[in-house]
């Protein structure tokens, strides 16, 4: 279960750079970063229609990355209950709760009682 959650996380990761190139790929307003790979404002990085393929999947990557994020906060709050149940567990088997015994009753010593009536 931990070795699925490690590699949801590292899918995770993989998915956020992903996300963050995707984003910084597409045409702003100035150049961009698609002017670093030689082109020139006029022309498209990937084609014609570069602008909407990126749009939807800029839309796609960033669903998938809430879905994820959501899923991976439950799943690890899931994990910490589980863990801290067991170390609980643990510990009760290692210090078991103590029986009540007989105690003596609470309130004043006998030896306190006696000086304040002299």
């Amino acid at each position: 279960m931990t070795i699925l959650f490690f590699i949801s996380l590292s899918l995770f990761i993989l998915l956020s750079a992903l996300l963050c190139l995707v984003v910084l790929v597409q045409e702003s307003k100035s150049l961009g970063l698609g002017a670093s790979f030689g082109g020139d404002p006029g022309e498209s990085l990937f084609g014609t229609s570069t602008a909407q393929v990126l749009k939807k999947l800029t839309a796609y990557l960033a669903f998938f990355f809430a879905l994820s994020s959501v899923i991976l906060s439950l799943w690890s709050s899931a994990i910490e209950r589980s863990h801290q149940a067991k170390q609980n567990a643990a510990e009760q088997s290692l210090f078991p709760a103590a029986s009540p015994s007989a105690s003596p009753a609470a309130g004043p010593a006998a030896g306190q009682e006696w000086q304040q009536n002299s």
